[in-house]
């Protein structure tokens, strides 16, 4: 046996039988046991048996007080129903109990649920870190950063990191945070003025509830709004004469009517005329 499969031997990988060749150890393998997962616990009225006192104070699927009755008896009026007896004040003394349909309550409470967190309003902040020497380019970097997280509907907490001397001139980072709040105010808001903490000076920006809208209703963007806000009437612009076509004179009346005065004596003279010819 050579040096190698003495080691090995002596390892535990190689089995000695005498007279025998040397082959290799099977491992063995230890069986694991099953690892249930955690299911979380769901907090769960009380319903129909799981109920286990003796007195109930019962109310019915109307909402109507029924009183105070034996859980057998409940259970009863909630099985003549077709309806599930649900414990609704189980701190109470007797527990109120109500028939209802479980399950329909249950979708319905989920509803609201999903209803709820379709509605709410998730605020996420993002962090941006600045030196106080940044340059130029770096510095319009961070600044597309900012303007893609505040337009995302993010809020934006900037940071200036002071180090070594440049702790002595704080305003330097104070200067260059109001520089980034005013190169992106067309979209965000200043929520917490910049603020040294240590070596570190924060700034917390903020959307705009209608960023880039124009409000109808400012004075200054609307004449007429302003001035009646100052009491005055604004001039309205001149209109422009809308012309009216001719009426066709449809019988003797209406162009008589039509004629001036000249046109409508010169024609009551014609008859007299005719006449003393005659």
């Amino acid at each position: 046996m050579g040096t190698r499969e003495f080691r090995a031997a002596a390892c535990g990988l190689l089995s000695f039988e005498p007279g025998g060749a040397n082959r290799p150890r099977e491992p063995t393998v230890r069986s694991r046991r099953p690892v249930e997962p955690v299911r979380p616990k769901i907090d769960q009225p009380r319903i129909n048996e799981a109920i286990r006192v003796s007195e109930v104070r019962l109310i019915s699927e109307t909402g109507e007080q029924i009183g105070i009755k034996a859980r057998k008896d409940a259970l009863d009026y909630a099985f003549e129903k077709n309806l599930d007896l649900v414990e609704v004040a189980g701190e109470s003394d007797p527990p109120v109990c109500r028939v209802m349909d479980y399950g329909k309550y249950r979708y319905e409470q989920e509803q609201k649920a999903k209803l709820a967190r379709k509605h709410q309003l998730q605020v996420h902040v993002k962090e941006i870190k600045l030196r106080p020497k940044i340059s130029t380019n770096d510095y319009n970097t961070k600044k597309g950063h900012v303007v893609r997280f505040l337009k995302d509907r993010a809020k934006v907490k900037v940071t200036i990191m002071f180090r070594g001397r440049e702790q002595t001139h704080p305003q330097r980072g104070e200067q260059l945070l109001m520089q980034l709040a005013k190169d992106v105010s067309d979209i965000g808001v200043v929520e917490s003025a910049p603020l040294q903490d240590g070596r570190n000076m924060t700034m917390m920006l903020g959307p705009l509830r209608n960023p880039g809208g124009v409000d109808k209703s400012s004075p200054s963007e609307n004449p007429a709004a302003q001035g009646a806000s100052d009491g005055s009437v604004a001039d309205a612009p001149p209109s422009e004469p809308v012309p009216v076509p001719p009426v066709p004179a449809d019988s003797p009346a209406d162009a008589v009517a039509d004629s001036g005065p000249g046109e409508a004596a010169s024609s009551a003279e014609a008859p007299e005329k005719e006449a003393d010819d005659a």
